[in-house]
């Protein structure tokens, strides 16, 4: 096994983690790295565990998640935010952003992610 099947696998890990705690060490290590495709799957992670907290993380904050600069993770990170099966705390998040976000980038791209989740539902 090598190591990006290892960072992968203990990415998955926390992101089924139950704890809260774990979504503070994907944000810190994963959203963080320099890496695009640990980014990637970090961002994944997040929105599979569609918590509030971890789906904030991907859905607001500036240079992470949808809103991250390289377009393969936030590509990868709005198909899995259509993949899911329960949308309405994501919606919630979206619209929250789009309502009170002085950044008019997170608002622009949480208005864009939001019309393409209204229209997968």
């Amino acid at each position: 096994m090598n190591s990006m099947d290892k960072i992968k696998n203990i990415i998955e890990a926390l992101g089924k983690h139950e704890d809260e705690s774990s979504v503070d060490v994907l944000t810190e290590f994963g959203t963080n790295s320099p890496d695009d495709e640990i980014r990637e799957y970090t961002a994944q992670a997040l929105i599979r565990k569609n918590t509030p907290k971890a789906l904030e993380v991907v859905l607001v904050s500036r240079g992470k998640g949808i809103n991250d600069l390289s377009a393969r993770v936030a590509m990868s990170a709005i198909n899995e935010l259509l993949s899911l099966k329960d949308k309405t705390e994501a919606i919630k998040i979206l619209d929250n952003s789009i309502e009170t976000s002085e950044d008019e980038e997170i608002k622009n791209t949480a208005r864009s992610v939001r019309a393409l989740m209204t229209f997968s539902v």
